[in-house]
Formats: structure tokens, sequence, C-alpha cells
């Protein structure tokens, strides 16, 4: 079975337990956002649209993309409910539904992990580098060997499981990133750095498209 697949079976069973323990953005989402403003948002990997919502507040229009329609569905309840609009697509980080140049702003947070391989996880960054618009600004983020679960100063693959409410387990496919490695990745990409942190044992890289 191919990853891309796995990992869609498995947020499928998961996304209303999942989309339950996700209520709040993250802080570092929330300060990356602070004072941008734009046409076209995109959440990449949007999940249950904890994220699509800030940036519906600074952007005309918000796209969300995420591989599991069970998290697009949970998304499309907290849009209705929550009173923001958001346009929800089905589809995969490394071929995003998106023309070039056309966003403005764009979240990619907690998901390149689930892509298996290196060479799939650059291209993802470079299908974000294609669709940022000269001026736009993304902001990526992964989980790294600095969190305290890890020990481990070399980035590794991992299958850490989830567990629904009646006791059942399903794994998910991690790649643990240490903060070199993060870097490295992002500078092999189409896209520029322009800042970085670990924050929370987490990567994120601030990044626009490469002149």
């Amino acid at each position: 079975m191919d990853e891309s697949r796995t990992v869609r079976e498995t947020y499928d069973r998961i996304a209303a337990h999942f989309a339950s323990t996700r209520e709040h953005p993250w802080p570092e989402v929330e300060t990356f956002l602070e004072g941008r403003e734009g046409s076209l948002g995109l959440d990449i990997g949007c999940a249950n649209g904890r994220h699509a919502q800030l940036l519906a507040a600074c952007t005309d229009r918000v796209l969300g993309v995420d591989v599991s329609r069970g998290l697009l569905r949970e998304a499309r309840d907290r849009a209705n409910s929550r009173r923001f609009a958001v346009d929800l697509v089905q589809g995969d980080a490394a071929t995003l539904p998106i023309r070039p140049g056309r966003v403005d702003i764009a979240v990619y947070v907690a998901t390149i992990h689930h892509l298996r391989d290196r060479e799939t996880r650059v291209r993802s960054l470079d299908e974000l580098a294609r669709v940022l618009g000269p001026d736009g600004r993304a902001l990526v983020s992964a989980w790294s060997t600095a969190h305290d679960r890890f020990d481990s100063e070399e980035g590794f693959d991992t299958t850490i499981e989830w567990t629904l409410p009646g006791g059942e387990t399903l794994p998910r496919f991690y790649h643990i990133y240490a903060p070199e490695e993060f870097r490295a990745e992002v500078a092999d990409s189409a896209l520029a750095l322009e800042a970085f942190e670990v924050s929370s044992g987490n990567c994120y890289a601030t990044v626009r498209r490469e002149q």
C-alpha cells in the first residue's frame, strides 16, 4: 500500500477524535500571521481548519488542502459553526491543485513529516514555492529531535500510534527531523529561508520562493 493512501485511511478513521483534540491554533502560527494580509491564503494539511480560520481573518479567500476526506468534513463543520469561509480540496502536498504564483500567505504545519522519503518531501516544498506569489510568505513546520519524547540527535523514521477512545490504535508514519536536516531540505528546494527556530520540539521555517 502506498504511503499517501495509508496516511489518508488512518486520518479518515481518526478524523473526529483528532479534530476534538485540536481546538486551538498553534501560537507560532498566530505569531507568523500577525500583521500579514493578502488575497489568497493556503493551509496545506489543513486538518480540522483551525489555522484556516486564522487565515480567513487576514486574506480575502482561503484554500484548505488535505489528503483526508474525514478531516475535510471536520474542517467544513468548523467553518460552518465558526462562520468563516474556506474552500476545501482533497489533495496531496506534493501535487498542489493550484496555479503558479497565486498564494500570498501559506501555512504548511505538521504535515511534511508524514511524507515518507526525502525526495517527496523536497518536492512538496518545491510545490509550495511554485504556488507562492512574488511577495508570498509561508510557515513550514515539522516534528524534530528536540522534542522531549525523542532521544536522538539524528533524524529518523518512526511510527506513532493514535489511540481512539475505545482503545483501538492506528499507526501514523513520521519522519522526525534533526533541525539541521530540516534546514537542508528547505535549502535543497526552490524556497529561500528567511527565519528559522525550534519551538516546543518543532522546527519552524519562514520561507519565500527563490527569486
